[in-house]
């Protein structure tokens, strides 16, 4: 159930600076060929690994990138984003973005819409070395999320890890994150 899927959804697609970043673009290609809305949301991080343009190409929609710069119908942008959205995808998410959504840090764009949409269907695809995702911090802060808020994993995968490493803590396969998202859109559409 991927192609089709998500029509009609308006998708909020978060990207933090993992290095996954680059799949990320491949995810919001797969959410629109699927008829998703997708607008993208990027931390100052993820723009140094990937750009907006990338996003901007795929999804024929503005990229967000900063609370202070946006396109002029760009209005209180944490706000307009969150309330024109029906899912939330975090994809990658970090140890770091992971942290201030379960702490409602807000300091940057993508922090501070995922503080406004916390009662947004979510999805978080988290991607970081396996210690990271092993600390018992980071494994708190995801239980938080999920017990509090009911935001929804989908990862992290075993594999090939950017330190040369092999463990947990790959970005699911943005095919995989697609999948999660339609299962996650027939709830929204119930």
């Amino acid at each position: 159930m991927t192609e089709g899927g998500l029509n009609g959804i308006n998708v909020l697609l978060g990207v933090s600076g993992g290095i996954a970043a680059y799949k990320a673009a491949d995810l919001a290609s797969k959410l629109t060929k699927a008829r998703a809305s997708v607008t993208t949301v990027m931390t100052e991080n993820a723009c140094r690994l990937v750009r907006p343009k990338t996003f901007e190409a795929v999804t024929a929609n503005p990229v967000f990138t900063s609370m202070w710069t946006g396109p002029e119908e760009y209005r209180i942008g944490h706000i307009d984003l969150a309330d024109r959205s029906d899912l939330v995808i975090i994809a990658p998410a970090t140890a770091n973005i992971i942290a201030k959504a379960a702490h409602g840090i807000s300091d940057d764009l993508l922090s501070t819409t995922i503080c406004v949409c916390w009662e947004k269907p979510t999805l978080l695809a988290p991607a970081m070395n396996t210690r990271m995702w092993e600390n018992p911090i980071t494994q708190q802060n995801v239980q938080t999320l999920k017990d509090k808020l009911n935001f929804r994993l989908v990862g992290p995968a075993t594999g090939s890890l950017a330190c040369k490493t092999e463990g947990v803590g790959r970005m699911s396969e943005p095919a995989d994150i697609l999948h999660a998202a339609c299962e996650l859109a027939k709830t929204i559409r119930s």
